[in-house]
This record gives C-alpha cells, structure tokens and sequence, in this order.
C-alpha cells in the first residue's frame, strides 16, 4: 500500500462495501468525498461527512499510519486545521489532537478487496513491456479511450506549435515548412532538418520554389555537401547555391546531416530532394493541406513526390547506384507524414481559428492504416487488433505517456483492472 494508491481508491470509492465505522465504533456516512487536492494542504477538500447526527464539512487527510500525521507534522500547519475526518490504512497510533477535537478516524484495510492491493503490487513491480501485462485483458480498454489519447495528443501537440507560432510571427506556413521538414529527417535527422529549415528564411522557399534546383541546392549546401563538387550536377547545384547564398545574403553556417544506420532509401540526400520536390510541385501547399477533408486529399498532395532525376542511380553524391528507378515517396512514408505532421498541424491551425474540427480530425486517423513498429507488435501479442491509426496511435501514445512512467493509477485501462476483482 502506498499513499497514492489510498487517494486513489478514496478519490474513486473503490471499496467492497460503505458501512463506515470509525474507530469508536460510530458510524460514519461520506455525504461527499471531497475534491482530490494534488496541491500541498489536505488530500481532499471540501468534504462532507455525517457522523452521530451531525453533518460535518471541511477536509479529510489520508495517511497510510496513524502516526503519520505526527511524522509530517501537520498539527504545526495551519493549512491542516479544517480536518473533519482523519483516514488511514492502518491504525497504529491514538492522535490526541484528533480525541481532544472529536475529529474521527476511519481504518480502511478492512474495506479494501485484498485482490486490488494484489493487483498494484503487480502493476508497480513488473519489468515487462507493460506493468499489467500478466492481468491484461483487451476487452478492459474503456471506451472512447483512442479518442481520448488521440484528441491528448493533439492538444499537447497544438500547444507546441503555438510556441513555434509565437518565434515566427504567427506564420503558419513557415511553421508548417519546419514540421514537414522533421518529418522527411525521420528519426535519424529530425532535429537536423527541422535546423536546416528554420536557417532558411521562409520567404525564400516561396521565391525560388519554382526551381526545384534551386532548393535542392539550397538545402544541399546549407547541408556542406557542395564544397567539392565531384559531377556535374553538382557544380550546377553548387553554381546555384552561390548565386543564392549572394543574393539573400545567407550565411555561412553548415549543419551536416547523418548517414549513418540508414538504409540508402532514408539517406538524406534523398529526403531532403523529395523535400524540395514537394515545395517544387505545389505553390500552394499550405492551402491544399489545411483545407483538404479527407485522407484521399492528403495522399493526392504527396502521392507523385520524388527526388529529381539525378537520384534516379544514386544514393550519395558522385556515386552511381546499380539500382536506377525514380525516389518516390512509399506508402508507409505518406502516412507517417500525414499522422504524425499534416493532422496535428490541421488541429492546431483550426483551433488556432476557434473552429472546432476534433470530430473530422478524428474520422481522418480512422481512414488510416495503423502503424507499424515494435511497440504496435507487442501490444499485438497482447490480442490487440489494429484496424485504423486511431488505435495505434493512441496505444503508442499510451505507451509513452503511462505504461513507460508507470502511471498506472492515472490510466483507464489500470483503473478497470484494479476495480474489477
């Protein structure tokens, strides 16, 4: 027994009956639990109790000895003087205060399914790739609970473009140009492309999008892969990007992407080509994005992207490739882009707009296919099914955010479990 799993099967009355004596014997009656306080003062406030007759209201302390209350010492804190009802684990203690203030005390180990405590011993210590994984059960996942990790998702998402919105003038596309930008990086180069972007004056990107070299060589050599030129289209690549780097006065930095435990498709040569390729095709980009309805919308935005003909046979610069086929954009990578870039940027431009759009949003994630990676096959192994990316990403999300921190207290599908006995 911890001290929060007390608060948390008070603050959820999960108790196998409410026949309340406190420790006189005397009946006591919770008119109202209170309000969990997470804050410093009493656990739960504004309570209400009925006890010999009497109606009582105030806060209520919970302590898994009595003696705590002597250990914290809250007779000294004034925050603790409105105490109606002092509630504890164990008793292992007379308080004097609480005798000579009539205040009762209740022991709750009596009113506690043992099972529960079981059960949290269990979720708390397992090393597995979930804490309840021995005492899972699919058919325990609440409902609307993908909804409800989707839409968190969003917001937290949301919140991290309007600090992006606020270091760029409220500029949606240029904000818009950075996140795709991350995304095509992959894991490996992210961060790396998401710099290489926000170097770049975004009124720039609109003035030589019409040039597809222009913004490869643009992009290649912000990236200092033009130094030495080794082709000769890469001394017309690095012709442009000397005319450009004059005329807009760009500076001298140099952030250099990684190659390394990349499979060549992923290179960033590649991506960064595709990148260009995309702001090349399409001079609206930020319309047909923010304003498409459905999925089918996206993908024809995305669907003919490729890097330019010289990647058609190589990976890297200067080195031809036995493979000679044309560097489009999978399947796989489309989504990955539209779930992870294009949606919470759509959230958070209608939001930023007061148009309420979770319901539409939502119906885009169940026009998508679900994911695939490790964290999806082990929930797999747990008889999950994944029809849509609306379950596996909130199942990534709820991974991340309450199975990996163990927050199993704060989960739906631990609260499910620990009340079911």
């Amino acid at each position: 027994m911890t001290e929060k799993l007390l608060q948390y099967l008070w603050n959820y009355k999960v108790f196998n009956h409410f026949d309340f004596k406190d420790l006189e014997g005397n009946s006591v009656e919770i008119l109202d639990f209170g309000k969990w306080n997470t804050n410093s003062g009493p656990d739960f406030l504004t309570a209400k109790i009925k006890i010999n007759n009497i109606i009582l209201a105030g806060n209520i302390e919970l302590h898994i000895k009595s003696s705590d209350w002597i250990f914290h010492n809250h007779s000294q804190d004034p925050n603790y003087q409105n105490i109606i009802l002092h509630v504890v684990f164990q008793n292992d203690c007379e308080i004097d205060e609480f005798k000579n203030k009539n205040i009762p005390t209740l022991e709750l180990r009596n009113y506690i399914d043992e099972s529960i405590l079981w059960k949290y011993e269990k979720l708390v210590s397992g090393n597995q790739f979930i804490s309840c994984e021995n005492i899972f059960e699919s058919n325990k996942i609440p409902v609307n609970f993908h909804e409800e990790n989707v839409l968190k998702k969003l917001e937290e998402k949301s919140l991290e473009i309007e600090e992006s919105l606020k270091q760029f003038k409220n500029n949606f596309e240029a904000v818009i140009f950075h996140s795709l930008a991350y995304s095509f990086g992959l894991k490996v180069n992210a961060f790396i492309f998401k710099q290489i972007a926000e170097s770049i004056d975004f009124n720039i990107i609109l003035k030589i999008q019409q040039n597809q070299a222009q913004l490869e060589s643009l992009f290649f050599g912000i990236s200092g892969w033009l130094e030495n030129p080794q082709d000769e289209q890469m001394k017309i690549w690095k012709r442009e990007f000397d005319f450009i780097k004059a005329k807009f006065n760009i500076s001298d930095v140099v952030i250099r992407p990684k190659f390394l435990r990349l499979r060549p498709p992923n290179f960033p040569t590649i991506r960064l080509s595709q990148l260009a390729n995309l702001y090349n095709q399409h001079q609206n980009l930020f319309s047909k994005i923010i304003h498409a309805k459905n999925s089918e919308e996206l993908f024809e935005v995305l669907k003919n992207v490729k890097a330019s003909e010289y990647w058609d046979n190589h990976f890297n610069f200067g080195k031809i490739s036995t493979v000679n086929q044309p560097k489009t954009l999978s399947k796989d990578f489309i989504e990955l882009i539209i779930l992870n870039t294009i949606l919470p940027l759509k959230y958070a431009y209608h939001k930023y707009h007061n148009e309420e759009i979770a319901d539409e949003i939502l119906h885009f994630y169940k026009n998508l296919s679900a994911e695939k990676n490790s964290i999806i096959d082990d929930w797999k192994k747990l008889g999950i099914k994944f029809k849509t990316a609306l379950e596996s990403q909130s199942l990534i999300y709820h991974f991340k955010n309450s199975c990996e921190e163990k927050n199993c207290l704060n989960c739906g599908i631990g609260f499910t479990l620990l009340k079911e006995s």
